[in-house]
């Protein structure tokens, strides 16, 4: 069947003019530019530093991918709505803060606790902030007609306002919190197998069956249709009998819920959580998101590409750390990638239409 698409297209394509050709082949590498300066950096990255492709390196790449992977799958519904979600580190960094502060062996923020509280009684609370969140951040977007920006750059501050209320609780003082119970650390990071001696952090499973999960739900589900159909076009979906305001709502809950998850991995696998505590994170999963092909105009999105998107752009990042980049240099290299990759999106839109 796929061989008989790739003949149909090769046919297609000799029967053009040769003018019509080389614009065919140019627009080609125009639309697919970030995977190839993608590549271009990665085999530059080998060739200088060899060891970039060991497997200590490859595990670490794959383990930082299914770290980060959650919030990007959160933040990409926020985008096929034609929206978007900077409060999403925030929350990632409360998510955290409230999972160290009570899975571990110092209370410093609730010095009157003996005992860890019970693990699924914390994830639940973490998925329940997480949830709220969501849901004031597509409330106001579904009801009050506010721009998703202005509204989740509201609830970034709010959220950061009361991470820093948090920490200062108790006998804290606004510290790092560490100190986390080993029962905690070992769901997250103890070793799901080895492969020549390098172990497999157990969050890695986690994020395979969180992705598999979102995949049912995008793809297999009357609300991931309704997702898709809001994104598209909403007066057209609402004409349809899509309760769009539901839709919205329910998008940003599942989103932030997503942001929770990462906070509750997060705790365990840096073994703290402070203030800044998943600042930035937005940045990095608006990337993968628009690299991975889930489009700003709307509608468009596949959970397999939000994957592939954090895949490389944690190989990017892990490679520059291997050639000693500066790391203020990577807050440039991301923006110009968050760039580059909506102007493309914005061609290809253009081009369509």
């Amino acid at each position: 069947m796929a061989d008989n698409k790739a003949t149909s297209k090769a046919q297609e394509f000799k029967a053009l003019s040769k003018k019509d050709q080389q614009r065919k082949i140019g627009d080609l590498i125009l639309n697919n530019a970030m995977y190839i300066i993608i590549a271009i950096a990665i085999i530059f990255i080998t060739v200088k530093q060899p060891k970039f492709i060991s497997l200590s390196s490859i595990v670490n790449i794959i383990s930082l991918t299914a770290a980060k992977l959650p919030i990007a799958l959160g933040i990409g519904g926020c985008i096929v709505l034609t929206g978007t979600d900077i409060s999403a580190g925030r929350v990632v960094g409360l998510a955290a803060c409230i999972s160290a502060s009570l899975l571990t062996t110092v209370f410093k923020v609730f010095p009157n606790m003996t005992s860890a509280m019970p693990i699924p009684v914390v994830l639940l609370i973490v998925l329940g902030v997480g949830a709220a969140v969501g849901f004031v951040n597509g409330f106001s977007v579904a009801k009050f007609k506010l721009h998703p920006f202005i509204v989740t750059l509201s609830t970034q501050l709010i959220t950061y306002g009361i991470i820093l209320m948090y920490l200062m609780n108790g006998v804290n003082n606004g510290q790092t919190l560490s100190g986390l119970t080993d029962s905690y650390r070992s769901l997250i990071t103890g070793t799901l197998f080895t492969i020549g001696g390098v172990a497999i952090p157990r969050y890695v499973l986690y994020a395979v069956i969180l992705t598999a999960v979102m995949w049912v739900i995008w793809n297999k589900t009357t609300f991931g249709k309704n997702m898709f159909a809001v994104g598209s076009n909403e007066e057209a979906a609402n004409v349809s009998g899509v309760n769009v305001a539901r839709t919205i709502i329910l998008v940003f809950m599942l989103a932030g819920v997503m942001y929770g998850i990462t906070g509750f991995f997060d705790g365990a696998r840096i073994a703290s959580a402070n203030a800044n505590t998943g600042l930035n994170y937005e940045c990095d999963a608006i990337a993968a998101c628009v690299i991975g092909g889930v489009s700003f105009v709307g509608g468009i999105g596949r959970i397999s590409g939000i994957v592939v998107g954090v895949l490389l752009l944690q190989i990017i990042f892990a490679g520059l750390n291997f050639l000693s980049v500066d790391p203020n240099m990577l807050y440039i290299i991301k923006g110009l990638i968050i760039l580059v990759a909506c102007a493309i999106d914005m061609r290809k839109y253009l081009v369509r239409k």
